[in-house]
């Protein structure tokens, strides 16, 4: 977002000062530095936690960091006793992943918990172990009657808002963690590469907000090495880690995972920054991605590895998880009259209508990064989205989007529905050709939600090209608010086994319900 200018460069400090020591709340991980040691008596440790990504009904993947070489080897049962396992061989953690490892399970049974354990071993002595670190997931069932239910949000240690102490870390974590969901799908801004994290930040009010910080994340991150460590940044607070423990994740990305609205080809004006190109950036901020989440079309180090992909859930929810930053055009006015690569590219938006069209799932969820009919400025003159403001027929990105909606209705797919963070407040859009300039789709909802652990900020336009109805808002009447001030966010949806309908609700910390709205599965126009 061009309105979220990042905080000031603050000096370069020591690992875990400013204000640690603040508060017994929230334990650290017992590792004394970003980078492991080679020389480190003991065992190995897995003090980052454990989690889980892309989870499917008879698959998923596991991750773990050690602090120092080791062999990761998973355990799984059925049971939290783990009297019968099945243990898979994982790889060999060290240097070239920064010490992290996924390891892929298959052939696992359809809905049921799945317990699993990451034991380290010692690469020159498989006896020598370290204590297990336990997680636990549900894989995706394979009868509708089931259910499906998750969550969504993003946007996380943005403008300067990190890791406070004083109100017990991101506690958002944990009231999602007590809706026990299916799995959580982060819309992307995972991290602020380019916002530093100072030890503490005045608010309006004059009191004095607290934040952990670490020495990758005292300045804007440029090489591997910051970029791993503002990956690892938000593994500190222990909300986080148990919440990944319990929850398994599906995980997109933005343009806060390398710089504030980033497009390809784009040479930083950032005074902050020795290395100005984008692209660099990019690529090393996608490898330590990669390294720090486990994502199945993602491998660290996979030079044709991508982001995109879709996830079955069962026969009543498929997710699509585009990547509207790596193969966009450069932010412009946005008004060209012939545009195939817009905000997809061609080969992601050939992709997306051919997964579409091969659902058969009760209901397609579109997992955008940005939303589609919010006008998001990147500066006086360009636009960082899909819309630009101009009411009239598509122009610019939205001609790739008005292609897809053309697609979704003549090719008659039903239960679309778009959910997106990028904006930092919550709302509902109904989007509706008989109020739109570009007529030619069916009616379809978008639902935004977030942040989660960063600056709130005041609405956005709306852009009449494809008639968004707003029906629900609730954002700050000022920029940059702290999380202290405007409640974090997270959406929650929920598919009945038995009716097939969809419920979807935007709540706050606390687990308020702010707004709630129920879809029909297989109709059009609701």
């Amino acid at each position: 977002m061009s309105h979220r200018s990042p905080s000031p460069l603050p000096g370069r400090r020591g690992v875990l000062r400013g204000a640690l020591g603040a508060s017994a709340a929230l334990a650290l991980p017992t590792i004394g530095s970003a980078a492991p040691a080679f020389a480190l008596s003991g065992r190995p440790e897995a003090g980052w936690g454990v989690q889980a990504g892309d989870v499917t009904a008879h698959s998923g993947l596991v991750w773990v960091r050690s602090d120092r070489p080791a062999r990761m080897v998973v355990e799984t049962s059925r049971t939290g006793s783990f009297r019968d396992v099945t243990r898979w061989q994982g790889p060999l953690l060290g240097p070239g992943t920064d010490f992290t490892g996924t390891t892929r399970l298959r052939g696992l049974p359809p809905g049921e918990q799945i317990h699993y354990r990451v034991v380290l071993a010692d690469p020159d002595d498989p006896r020598r172990t370290g204590e297990p670190v336990e997680g636990t997931f549900r894989t995706a069932s394979v009868s509708r009657r089931d259910g499906v239910r998750f969550l969504w949000s993003g946007d996380i240690a943005g403008q300067g808002w990190g890791i406070n102490p004083d109100r017990g870390g991101y506690r958002v974590y944990e009231d999602m963690r007590a809706l026990d969901p299916d799995f959580f799908l982060c819309s992307g801004d995972n991290i602020y590469a380019d916002g530093p994290i100072q030890p503490s930040v005045t608010l309006p009010d004059g009191r004095v907000w607290h934040n952990i910080t670490t020495e990758e994340k005292s300045k804007v991150a440029e090489t591997l090495a910051e970029f791993r460590g503002a990956f690892r940044y938000n593994l500190l607070d222990e909300n986080v880690r148990r919440f990944n423990a319990q929850v398994p994740t599906i995980t997109q990305w933005d343009d806060h995972e390398v710089h504030n609205n980033w497009y390809p080809g784009q040479l930083l004006a950032d005074d902050r920054y020795t290395e100005k190109n984008a692209d660099v950036l990019s690529a090393r901020s996608l490898r330590a991605f990669s390294e720090y989440f486990p994502v199945s079309s993602l491998p660290a180090g996979d030079p044709d590895g991508r982001v995109y992909r879709v996830l079955h859930q069962g026969p009543l929810l498929d997710v699509f998880v585009l990547d509207m930053r790596t193969y966009r055009n450069a932010n412009s006015s946005n008004r060209q009259a012939d545009d195939t690569t817009g905000i997809l590219g061609a080969e992601q938006l050939a992709w997306l209508k051919r997964e579409l069209s091969r659902s058969r799932a009760t209901w397609k969820v579109i997992a955008s990064d940005m939303p589609l009919g919010l006008v998001v400025p990147d500066g006086a003159t360009r636009f960082e989205a899909v819309a630009q403001g101009d009411p009239g027929a598509p122009l610019g990105r939205e001609l790739q989007i008005a292609e897809l909606l053309r697609h979704i209705k003549h090719r008659r797919i039903t239960g679309t529905v778009w959910l997106t963070a990028d904006v930092h407040y919550t709302s509902a859009q109904h989007y509706e050709p008989e109020k739109a300039a570009f007529q030619d789709f069916e009616p379809f909802w978008e639902f935004v939600s977030g942040p989660l652990a960063a600056g709130g900020f005041p609405a956005v336009k709306l852009d009449g090209t494809f008639g968004p109805q707003q029906v629900f808002l609730k954002a700050p009447s000022r920029a940059n608010t702290s999380p202290a001030e405007t409640t974090p966010y997270f959406g929650e949806v929920d598919i009945d086994g038995d009716s097939g309908e969809l419920t979807v609700r935007l709540r706050q910390e606390g687990g308020d319900v702010l707004f709630s709205k129920t879809l029909q599965p297989g109709r059009v126009g609701q």
